[in-house]
């Protein structure tokens, strides 16, 4: 083909790529849409594409107010994994494990996700005991999990600090083999073609300033480009999730946090897992690309600023020396900040609402990532069929009324 030939590569060059095939349309939004999508991150455009896909309702918008994949999906530290403790958090995030596991030859394209394990490191005798419950309870739901002593972990990670003299020695961890990273962008982008090649339309730089009722009923949002109608709406804005809960007088409970992360320069590959650790409140993977990818927990502020604050950062570089002292010298090349909605459970919810046609995917906290493909495939369900998913129901926004919490603080795990 003429674009892999010299003379090919060199036009597009001089073009500025602009006579490149679009990855997807940039369309006129139409003046309405069976569904509406608010929010063009990994867990609407996931959304969008299973309504197309399994549900088989193809017009419907995905609105987004700057552009896709812009938001927390291009602000996290890409860790995927399923070890939660209670039976409906595990099962939710075990069914986005299991797509993640198809996700590439789905989409048909490469979401550079790789299996290469997640330990969470266990420095006292109550983590230890904590752990053990946890790999427990994963395994009566038949969730791969291990309990490993200290020898175990010291062979996977052999650069990790397991000296009894260390401040917090390492007295074992659980072990998650099929737990990971992916490719955060590649996830937005699969999603994205997917879902346009289904017939779904996605609408950037349209920010969403209200959302439109008749008889009750939701009929549309507001946009700075104009009203667009829709018969349902379902928000999923991650930090904002409140400021779109506003806009129609309600009121949810969450509190939006900023969250930080770092990369280092690229270093020779050295660590081929990721090392979680609550106690030191740190986590660290090596990318692809050799750079080491790092973060904690949130900011304990509330707002929607994306900088964060420099004690967190260095407290978290403060923790991942604590644990690899060979990084000492290692250069930090870059940090940033997401804004994420946190649960007084630490769970998400994934709800319809007293509003007929307005539906909510938020609260995810620092677990949004690993739950990418889950979360849209049970909230597709639930928009489609105006009832929950079977693994979407316990995060209904009731359960904030009937006290039935699922409290998921510890094995959230530091900021995941």
């Amino acid at each position: 083909m003429e674009k892999y030939s010299g003379f090919g590569l060199l036009k597009h060059a001089l073009s500025y790529h602009e006579n490149w095939q679009r990855v997807w349309r940039n369309p006129t939004p139409k003046s309405d849409y069976d569904v509406v999508i608010v929010g063009g991150g990994g867990h609407g455009l996931a959304t969008a594409y299973y309504l197309a896909k399994e549900c088989g309702i193809t017009n419907v918008a995905v609105i987004e107010k700057g552009y896709l994949g812009g938001g927390n999906t291009a602000r996290n530290t890409t860790i995927v994994r399923s070890n939660y403790l209670w039976d409906e958090a595990a099962l939710l995030y075990e069914h986005a494990l299991k797509l993640w596991e198809g996700l590439s030859q789905d989409l048909n394209y490469n979401l550079m996700f790789s299996q290469r394990g997640v330990l969470n490191l266990g420095h006292t005798l109550q983590d230890m005991r904590d752990i053990e419950r946890r790999v427990n309870a994963n395994r009566l739901n038949g969730i791969d999990s291990e309990v490993l002593n200290t020898q175990q972990v010291q062979e996977l990670v052999p650069i990790l600090n397991c000296s009894s003299n260390a401040r917090y020695p390492v007295l074992g961890a659980s072990w998650q083999p099929r737990g990971g990273v992916a490719r955060h962008d590649a996830v937005a982008w699969g999603f994205a073609r997917a879902a346009d090649a289904l017939g779904v339309d996605l609408i950037q730089q349209t920010e969403v300033t209200g959302i439109r009722r008749q008889n009750g009923a939701v009929c549309g949002v507001e946009t700075k480009k104009g009203f667009i109608g829709a018969k349902k709406v379902g928000c999923v804005v991650a930090g904002n999730s409140g400021v779109l809960a506003s806009m129609v007088g309600m009121r949810l409970p969450l509190e939006s946090h900023p969250l930080q992360a770092l990369v280092s320069e690229p270093l020779k590959p050295i660590l081929d897992t990721v090392v979680m650790s609550n106690h030191v409140h740190g986590y660290v993977s090596q990318s692809d690309k050799g750079d080491l990818v790092i973060g904690a927990g949130i900011d304990s502020y509330n707002g929607y600023g994306q900088r964060g604050s420099f004690a967190t950062i260095q407290h978290t570089v403060a923790a991942i020396v604590e644990m690899f002292p060979i990084f000492s010298r290692v250069r930090m090349n870059r940090h940033w900040g997401g804004i994420v909605d946190t649960c007084p459970d630490a769970c998400p919810i994934i709800s319809k609402t007293h509003i007929p046609g307005l539906y909510f995917n938020c609260g995810w906290g620092t677990g949004g990532f690993k739950a990418t493909p889950g979360s849209g495939h049970v909230f597709a369900h639930t928009i489609a069929n105006d009832n929950p998913h079977t693994l979407a129901a316990p995060f209904n926004i009731d359960r904030f009324y009937t006290g039935h919490l699922i409290d998921e603080h510890g094995a959230a795990g530091v900021a995941h």
